[in-house]
């Protein structure tokens, strides 16, 4: 019964992963919740990688003309300096604290936007600043528990991307963090030949939710695929503080 529920969870986080990469709002930071039903947050972050690394193959090729140059030649070497202080710290720093952190960041940011302003904001200049800044915090987060999206998003969500740019984008960055990732998690032993046994099955069906998730990026008008963005910010984020307080009560 054991095994039912764990490969029952693993499918739903596999295509939660896939959807993500075919840049479906958020869905996939649902995925590490969804498997620490029945194994430990830190082992299926373990697990999941290199499902995320498999869909990101497809996602590339998906989007792969579909894309702000700026934006990624900011955020994927800011997020590399996060992975690598994640690594450099993953001893010392509690994972509930950054979660609970993430979480507030996330939610203020998403309140804000449905409260105070339009959530598809007029499309302006990449700044490198903030840019290193919250992509070096995204790539710390995404290192401790896959959950990357609310700092990336504080800094994308108000450059004014266009629905398919931000979907590929966010894509491409996260495909490069995802792969700077491997090499961090297999030194700190969260990647073995079992895992890779399940993962290589798991990608199957996080491949096909790619295309699923490409098809509804397509359909979706751009105001209401940015207000679900915003939205799926805010739940997520209250998710995250629950789960990071109750860590650390």
């Amino acid at each position: 019964m054991d095994q039912v529920w764990f490969w029952a969870a693993a499918g739903v986080a596999a295509i939660l992963v896939g959807m993500a990469k075919g840049g479906v709002p958020v869905v996939g930071m649902l995925a590490v919740p969804v498997m620490a039903l029945v194994m430990s947050p830190v082992m299926a972050a373990g697990l999941l990688l290199p499902v995320y690394v498999v869909s990101d193959m497809f996602g590339l090729y998906a989007y792969r003309h579909a894309f702000d140059r700026r934006v990624l030649a900011i955020v994927i070497p800011g997020a590399t300096v996060g992975i690598g202080i994640g690594w450099a710290t993953a001893s010392l720093v509690p994972e509930a604290a950054v979660t609970l952190v993430v979480g507030i960041i996330g939610f203020v940011f998403a309140l804000n936007l449905i409260l105070r302003r339009p959530v598809v904001a007029e499309p302006k200049r990449a700044e490198v600043a903030p840019g290193l800044f919250w992509s070096a915090v995204a790539g710390f987060t995404s290192f401790v528990s896959h959950a990357g999206a609310p700092p990336y998003q504080v800094y994308t969500l108000p450059l004014g991307m266009t629905k398919a740019v931000f979907a590929g984008t966010t894509t491409i960055a996260f495909a490069a963090i995802n792969l700077v990732k491997l090499v961090p998690y297999y030194a700190l032993g969260q990647l073995n030949v079992g895992n890779l046994k399940v993962a290589a099955v798991l990608s199957v069906p996080a491949a096909l939710a790619v295309f699923v998730g490409l098809r509804v990026v397509m359909v979706l008008p751009e105001r209401l695929f940015f207000r679900l963005v915003t939205w799926a910010l805010l739940l997520i984020s209250i998710k995250l503080i629950w789960d990071g307080a109750r860590g650390l009560a």
